[in-house]
């Protein structure tokens, strides 16, 4: 197959891959921060990963408020998507640098949801300041833990609340000091031309 044609599945492999891991993740963290669980956004949420996650939670039970069975489902999703697109592109794989790499992934993916998750609640604050809705209570209840820290080491300052700012640039640092290296490892154990 072309070059055209595999760019365009390796495009839709990552998109619908990426768009459920999305969604399961961000079930994994509002569970972890007992969100609203009737919200219609956690409602729709419950329903799209329930599919794949009831059956894996009657072989892997949570423990202590962490469901070990997302944990996992997100980790096979992203080997299985990596192991696709490594496949499709000729290149040949390693099961511990193929494991490796799908960690740094998900680490990668999880700096993103909240990125840009604390993004949309700061725009929102902007435009709206005060307005509720569903989409609204589950920002607040998913970046309010990492805000409310940063907002304890610095208050707001003359009303101008600097939390989403700090909370950004450590959220960055951790991706360019910790994952990008793991990402690194993952890539050269991973990935050798066949």
């Amino acid at each position: 197959m072309g070059g055209y044609g595999t760019n365009a599945i390796v495009f839709l492999i990552q998109t619908i891959f990426s768009l459920y891991l999305i969604a399961i993740m961000v079930r994994f963290l509002l569970q972890l921060t007992r969100a609203d669980f009737y919200n219609p956004v956690s409602q729709f949420l419950v329903k799209i990963t329930n599919p794949l996650l009831i059956p894996l939670r009657r072989v892997i039970p949570g423990f202590m408020g962490v469901d070990f069975a997302a944990i996992v489902l997100m980790l096979t999703i992203k080997i299985i998507e990596l192991f696709l697109i490594l496949l499709l592109q000729g290149m040949s794989i390693t099961v511990s640098g193929i494991l490796v790499l799908s960690i740094a992934e998900l680490f990668k993916l999880l700096i993103n949801v909240y990125f840009f998750s604390i993004l949309i609640q700061v725009i929102i604050g902007w435009i709206n300041p005060g307005a509720h809705n569903p989409v609204v209570s589950l920002l607040y209840s998913l970046n309010e833990p990492l805000l409310g820290r940063a907002r304890r080491l610095i208050p707001p300052i003359s009303g101008f609340d600097l939390s989403p700012i700090i909370v950004i640039i450590v959220l960055q640092l951790i991706a360019i000091l910790f994952i990008a290296p793991i990402t690194d490892l993952g890539r050269t154990l991973a990935i050798s031309n066949i």
